[in-house]
């Protein structure tokens, strides 16, 4: 039941959108921010809508229900405020929860460390566009103890790039008679396009341990 309504909210979210505005008027804002910043900074709520609301947010305020220029600078502060509260999670009790308590390998936690010392920067950016991803990233490199000024610029970063393609794709295109029409259809595409290099890199997992064992 809850799954049904959860997953109803994420595909007519232009709707549950317009129902905002009109209940909580400006203080559908504040709403917003909170959703992303959840979304980006809490390990336990992976699931909530990011790529889809920040597009559907830009739309609305093509069509003058919301400022723009607001949207992009209170969300792009959800984004990186988000992750970065993430990360100092991930530094001061990470390793605590996950290893002390043996949820995790220390060894798991020394691969993790290195694969941040080589291509960290690359992976916060890049972790901006791939729903789940982004939520744990932050925190996986808090744990990692990657050095947080060299974490903070590729933060700021893959929020600027995250936060501006979508609000102002939605600003731009969310308008246009065609998205506007068939806006829950374009949602599930983002959807389905942002979790397209999980799924990759799952495929290419499953291969090498396929050739390894054939070796």
């Amino acid at each position: 039941m809850v799954f049904t309504q959860f997953l109803d909210v994420i595909l007519h979210l232009d709707t549950y959108m317009s129902v905002l505005i009109q209940t909580f008027g400006i203080f559908v804002y504040v709403i917003l921010f909170m959703v992303i910043f959840a979304e980006t900074g809490l390990v336990l709520t992976p699931f909530l809508p990011g790529d889809s609301l920040l597009f559907v947010a830009g739309a609305f305020a093509g069509k003058g229900d919301l400022q723009v220029v607001v949207i992009f600078v209170l969300l792009l502060v959800a984004a990186i405020l988000g992750d970065s509260v993430n990360y100092w999670v991930g530094s001061y009790f990470g390793e605590k929860m996950f290893v002390q308590r043996k949820l995790i390998k220390k060894e798991y936690l020394d691969k993790t460390k290195a694969f941040y010392d080589k291509h960290g920067g690359k992976t916060i950016i890049l972790a901006r566009f791939v729903p789940i991803v982004r939520t744990f990233a932050p925190f996986v490199a808090g744990v990692s103890r990657m050095q947080y000024s060299r974490f903070f610029s590729r933060n700021v970063i893959g929020g600027v790039l995250w936060v501006g393609l979508f609000v102002f794709g939605g600003y731009f295109f969310g308008t246009l008679p065609f998205v506007e029409k068939n806006l829950t259809t374009f949602i599930l595409i983002i959807i389905a396009v942002s979790f397209i290099p999980i799924v990759v890199e799952i495929v290419r997992h499953k291969f090498q341990e396929k050739i390894v064992k054939n070796s």
